[in-house]
Formats: structure tokens, sequence, C-alpha cells
């Protein structure tokens, strides 16, 4: 791909990217922030709103955090999102579809367009990594997604199987799979907040830590780091013997 190319997809991508962030930093009353009545007053608003038309809601949602995993590459804002809006099932259901698909766009605008450049920056650095994945893809990529990329920022996760030319549907199934476990726990704790939201009178942080809907998820999540760190080094282990 020629660098006048690079260039102007380069540009093309950073416009649409303030162009999105504009839109939503124009919905927030930044000076409204530490006003406890303005988060009942948006979770009752939204409440309202999601309950009108949960089929259209969860379709515009869903096209809400394909764009936001393809340009900014980073989801848990969208899992406490859709905590909030559809609950810790409904919530897992749609995020871990619709980051599936968007990192599948993401993954998929990157091996096209940026292949060499992605091959030239990250080949030496995660070159274990390539010899791993390729042995059987499928199976060490739903454990990399399981155990949260490895440490591995979300952004450079999407793109690390550039370097392996990973199948599409292999990449898309064990994305969708191996991000079940965190995703349903961050949904949970969204669910909670906004429960709590409801329920609260003012805010504590104490009694915020000790609501069930809260401190459950957050053990779970613990319990899921524990768990991931073990399987991470057996993963490890097994594979490079």
């Amino acid at each position: 791909m020629s660098k006048n190319l690079k260039i102007s997809l380069g540009v093309s991508y950073l416009f649409i990217l303030f162009v999105f962030l504009y839109f939503i930093f124009t919905f927030v009353e930044f000076n409204r922030l530490d006003d406890f009545s303005y988060y009942k007053e948006l979770q009752s608003s939204l409440e309202i709103y999601i309950s009108t038309n949960i089929i259209i809601n969860l379709f515009y949602f869903s096209i809400f955090a394909i764009i936001w995993i393809t340009l900014l590459g980073f989801g848990s804002p969208i899992l406490i999102i859709s905590g909030i809006l559809f609950g810790q099932w409904l919530g897992t259901f749609i995020s871990v579809v619709s980051i599936s698909i968007g990192a599948l766009i993401l993954y998929s605008i990157g091996n096209f367009f940026f292949r060499d450049l992605v091959r030239e920056i990250l080949e030496k650095k995660f070159e274990k990594y390539i010899q791993v994945f390729q042995k059987n893809e499928f199976y060490y990529f739903f454990i990399y997604r399981f155990v949260g990329g490895l440490g591995i920022p979300f952004g450079l996760q999407n793109l690390l199987p550039i370097l392996f030319a990973m199948k599409k549907s292999n990449y898309f199934f064990a994305s969708l799979l191996g991000f079940i476990p965190s995703f349903f726990i961050t949904n949970t704790i969204g669910a909670g907040l906004n429960t709590y939201v409801a329920q609260a009178k003012k805010f504590s942080m104490i009694e915020f830590i000790m609501t069930p809907e809260i401190y459950l998820p957050i053990l779970m999540f613990v319990v899921l780091i524990i768990s991931s760190l073990l399987i991470k080094k057996n993963f490890f282990d097994n594979a490079n013997q």
C-alpha cells in the first residue's frame, strides 16, 4: 500500500473519530458529573427510553458498540453501559456479539490495509506468540481471549492475529466464546450500578461497595483473574514444549 494511501486512511480515521467523540460528549453535562441527582435523572430517563422499544434499542446499541470498537479499539465502557441499559444477561449477549463483530472489522481493516506495517512493528516483539497460535489458532486464540489477551491492550489484541494470518471465522467465534466470562462479570457490575443509582437517595462509597450487585461480581472478577493467570501459565508451558 502506498504511503499516500496510508496517510489518507489515517486522516479519514482521525476525522471520523473526532466526529464520533464530539457527538458522545455533546450529550454529557460535565458540570453536573459530581451531582448524584444527575445520574438518577439519567437512569430514570434511560430506563423509560429503553423499555419503549427494546428490539430497536438493542439494534442501535449494537451499531454504536461496533463503531466504538472499530474506531477506539477498547470495550470496557461498552460493557458497563450495556449492563446498565439491558441488565446482566441481555447486556452480556449484545456486548459479546457486537464487540466480536467490531473486533473482526478492526482485524479485517488492519489485515487488508496495514498488514505489512503491523508485521514490521509487532513481529519481533510477539514472535513467541506466533509460534504458539500457529499450532491451533482457534483453540489458542480462544484461550488468549479468555485470559484477557495476555495483558496486551485490547486494540493490539485485535491486530495481533495479523501476524499469523488467522482465518476470520476462527477469529470471530474464538472471540465470541472467549469474551463471555469477563463480559458477563463486567455487565453484572453495570447492572448493579444501575440498581444502586435507582434505589439510593445519595451516593456513599461504602454503601456502594457493600451492595451485593457490586461486590459479588468484583469477587468473581478476582477469581477470573487468578484463574486466567493459572491458565496462561499452563497454556504457554504446554504450548512451548
